[in-house]
């Protein structure tokens, strides 16, 4: 036996795997190793997104009623799993009550082919279940227990990719069937560590969709757990889970909580979804139809789109990229052109050697040589990943997080001029602060940088500020505001008025297998600038032509939709929708679909949403304000 017991680690790479045997040297680190994948990861400097809870089964006592060749059954509805055992059945299930191995979720280095003592009273539940499905089991009496270790991540999914600050440490854990994705996830890893790049989008698997906030066994402990037990559970398309919070407030989370916040959970933070009047209750979430707050939400879009609105967007990630060598990296690493004058303000996409989208975000040029770059709640560390290994490492580019420095309030809607001019005390007008510039500005007593740029499609601001002042800025503009109807809004509008105007969502509209050309975004590629990170790949597919599309469909019928809805036309099924929802402002609900070949010059289709169809047509361009004069009045 040998035993692994640190790296050797120099200038960002692992150059041995010590073991109690001697050092091994080696040029690519794979962490499989299951159970102690997080003891290695330790090892290492990184702090993997993974425990060890316990999970049982029970083996029945051999009966001639049993065949030798019983298929596997899986019923999650009942949350149990039988596997044949000769003669024999193996039961199974995803108890509620399981617990995390040794009460930490960390197992011994030395541990082998331990078992713990098994507790029938966990999973009660499950052969009940099991025992109501097959009637057999009622006469079958219990042979052993049994009670191991299995690995789990923080979310129940696996974690795979490349680690943290090094080059040369790839991660593949977390798999509670490993089995089951050994091929598909053997694979991509293979396309990982010899191309940088896994070949397909694995967001849903990918070591980057965690962070900071999900590390520490105690946090490990309670999220593996709650995910362990909604193993077989049904994913209500607006579930929130409820492990581990509240963690990440933003500065004015006391006040909106005050105010009547839904609270939804995002990279840890708390972040309002909608704002309940004082005679309202919570909705409940356990339906597929259409989302429970849609007269909530509905009433915070006309706010948006008829008034004036406040939303607490503080969760939003950020990092300050400065140097020297700023701006010529950030004009390598973009697609769109970075270098324009200060106070200017970029929508951009940066994209992989496929001409795929890696990430899709704003950049903010404070100063010559100093970048504020703004991306989604949950993206920063995958986001942050991809810009600081694409960075020189001459000393040129210095990279910081700065995400806890900025809280950010939107003032968003037609009347947000009127609010920001009354609590501002600079010139807002459009000619002194035009669409797509930022500058720094004082709202009452506070300094506060402020950025003209709207994902709802109308005039607005995004006003970054100290979290000392976030308070007293946001009194001062709800003052402001008091004449002009001022409200909250939440994020479930933020999702409703971003379909209307055709905004799309890194993770479901694009991903690392869209491209610009594809999805709609070749007016963000700056092809006069020079060269660029994926310019060849996507100049040949621009050359040839996108072989695909992606499209935008308005139902006929009231479709609960959330995404991955079939498309189809002529009874064929021709593709899949990657986002949806109610417009509550052209009162209808909307889709985004790729299509591909000839299905590219369809005008109408049928979507399928839980088991009913409705015919959708073409939306051209958006289907709000497509000539973009409201965010530019």
């Amino acid at each position: 036996d040998v035993s692994v017991t640190g790296f050797t680690i120099a200038d960002r790479r692992i150059t041995a795997v010590e073991t109690d045997k001697g050092a091994v040297a080696c040029e690519i680190v794979v962490n499989a190793a299951g159970l102690w994948a997080r003891h290695l990861g330790e090892m290492a400097g990184i702090d993997l997104p993974v425990t060890v809870v316990e999970h049982q089964y029970l083996v029945t006592e051999k009966s001639p009623l049993v065949p030798d060749d019983l298929p596997t059954l899986r019923d999650p509805d009942a949350n149990f799993y039988v596997k044949p055992e000769p003669g024999a059945m193996a039961i199974g299930g995803w108890e509620k009550e399981t617990r995390a191995v040794y009460g930490r979720g960390k197992l011994p280095m030395g541990f082998g082919q331990e078992l713990f003592g098994g507790e029938l009273d966990r999973i009660s539940e499950v052969i009940e279940g099991a025992s109501a499905r097959i009637p057999v089991l009622n006469d079958l009496g219990i042979r052993t227990v049994v009670n191991g270790p299995i690995p789990i991540s923080a979310d129940g999914e696996p974690v795979m990719g490349l680690a943290g600050s090094l080059d040369n440490f790839f991660i593949a854990c977390g798999f509670t069937s490993g089995i089951a994705a050994s091929g598909g996830a053997g694979r991509a890893m293979a396309n990982w560590i010899l191309h940088n790049d896994p070949g397909m989008d694995l967001w849903a698997f990918d070591l980057r969709r965690f962070g900071q906030p999900h590390g520490g066994l105690e946090y490990l402990r309670q999220s593996a757990i709650e995910a362990y037990s909604k193993y077989y559970a049904v994913a209500w398309p607006e579930e929130e889970r409820t492990a581990c919070r509240p963690l990440r407030r933003s500065a004015l989370h006391e006040t909106l909580t005050q105010q009547g916040a839904g609270m939804g959970a995002k990279f840890g933070w708390e972040r309002p979804n909608y704002f309940l009047q004082p005679d309202e209750v919570r909705p409940n979430l356990e339906t597929f139809e259409r989302t429970p707050w849609a007269g909530i939400v509905g009433r915070e879009c006309r706010a948006v789109r008829e008034g004036v609105a406040l939303i607490d967007q503080s969760s939003f990630s950020k990092f300050e990229i400065s140097g020297p060598g700023a701006a010529s990296a950030l004009q390598w690493i973009a697609a769109g052109n970075v270098d324009k004058a200060p106070g200017s303000v970029i929508y951009t996409q940066l994209l992989n050697a496929r001409g795929g989208i890696e990430a899709d975000l704003t950049i903010m040029r404070q100063q010559a040589d100093r970048f504020l770059v703004v991306t989604g709640s949950g993206f920063g560390t995958r986001d942050g990943d991809w810009i600081a290994r694409h960075l020189p490492r001459d000393g040129s580019v210095a990279m910081r997080d700065v995400t806890p420095a900025w809280a950010v309030i939107n003032l968003c809607g037609p009347l947000a001029r009127q609010v920001l001019a009354a609590a501002a005390e600079d010139d807002v007008s459009n000619a002194a602060f035009p669409y797509m510039t930022c500058r720094n500005l004082h709202i009452g007593w506070a300094p506060v940088m402020a950025a003209r740029i709207t994902y709802m499609g109308e005039l607005g601001w995004e006003i970054y500020v100290a979290p000392e002042y976030a308070g007293h800025v946001y009194e001062r503009l709800w003052a402001a505001g008091a004449d002009a109807g001022i409200v909250n809004v939440g994020y479930k509008a933020i999702s409703s008025l971003r379909m209307e105007k055709r905004y799309l969502y890194w993770g479901a509209d694009i991903t690392p297998d869209d491209t610009p050309l594809e999805a709609g975004l070749g007016f963000a590629v700056a092809w006069k600038k020079g060269d660029f990170q994926g310019r060849d790949a996507l100049a040949a597919q621009r050359e040839a032509g996108p072989g695909r599309r992606l499209m935008q469909f308005r139902l006929d019928d009231p479709l609960p939709v959330y995404g991955s809805e079939a498309v189809l036309s002529g009874g064929r099924v021709i593709g899949m929708t990657t986002s949806g929802d109610f417009g509550h402002t052209i009162g209808a609900p909307i889709v985004f679909a790729y299509l591909k070949g000839d299905d590219m010059a369809l005008r109408e289709v049928e979507i399928e949403a839980f088991g009913k169809r409705t015919r959708a047509r073409l939306i051209e361009r958006c289907a709000y304000d497509p000539t973009g004069e409201r965010v530019r009045m």
